[in-house]
């Protein structure tokens, strides 16, 4: 068995420390950033509408993903110490709620910036698919978000929870997010800039959250309220994105 025992903290100067989850959730950010503007300069748009775009992302990202977290998987734990609530870099981030964050920032944008709503939210299916990926590779470093035991070989003992060996869950996640990103970029290059704005965001509501609601049996319990339903928690969020994905793809197809 593999076992994994990397400090989460990847460099400490005083009281300063640099954390593995932060450093490559930025390098996700750079590569998104990247792709952004070679989208924008590809379709002739105002490369200097980066910047604000970026802020608007990353704040309705953070504040989405920390809130959904609360509300959703530790609001016990909230209600009895809130000051925890705005230190994100003890953890705590609900994917869920962050592209939920990530939605309502590119609409704030697109209606300050008087850009095409569905032209902006098609095109960063592809960053954001690249940095959910990442995101992902930063909760293996964190060695947060273990999946159940299992006695294949390919199981992974996290040394700063347990000696069982456990499905690196966050890895096959993480794979699944680029394999929709390589999907969403190729159908990007392939299909004219009309028809892949009908598609894109129902096409990646519906393989990101069925690969998220598959990849839920092999986790282990995230919320407590969860044990009291059939399914878990992330379940029972991803199946709203499921349904609203295959209603945007089927109008998007019919166009």
């Amino acid at each position: 068995m593999f076992h994994w025992n990397i400090d989460p903290v990847l460099l400490k100067l005083g009281p300063i420390q640099m954390h593995w989850y932060g450093l490559i959730f930025a390098l996700g950010l750079v590569v998104a950033y990247s792709l952004a503007e070679y989208i924008f300069k590809r379709e002739a748009q105002d490369t200097k509408l980066l910047e604000p775009l970026f802020l608007y992302v990353v704040i309705g990202l953070l504040v989405g993903a920390r809130f959904a977290h609360v509300l959703f998987y530790d609001l016990d734990y909230y209600f009895a110490h809130p000051a925890e609530i705005l230190k994100i870099w003890h953890g705590g981030l609900a994917s869920h709620g962050g592209f939920l964050g990530l939605l309502f920032g590119l609409w704030l944008f697109a209606k300050k910036y008087n850009i095409p709503l569905k032209w902006l939210l098609a095109r960063a299916t592809i960053p954001a698919m690249f940095v959910a990926g990442c995101i992902r590779i930063g909760n293996f470093f964190n060695s947060e978000i273990v999946g159940k035991a299992t006695d294949g070989s390919w199981g992974v003992i996290f040394d700063r929870i347990d000696s069982i060996p456990r499905h690196p869950v966050v890895i096959y996640e993480s794979i699944s997010y680029f394999l929709i990103f390589a999907i969403l970029f190729w159908l990007y290059k392939r299909l004219n800039a009309h028809r892949f704005s009908n598609i894109a965001l129902g096409l990646t509501f519906i393989l990101g959250f069925s690969a998220r609601f598959v990849l839920e049996y092999f986790k282990t319990a995230q919320s407590e309220f969860a044990n009291m339903l059939p399914i878990t928690m992330g379940q029972l969020l991803s199946l709203p994105f499921i349904l609203i994905g295959i209603v945007l793809l089927l109008q998007g197809l019919k166009k």
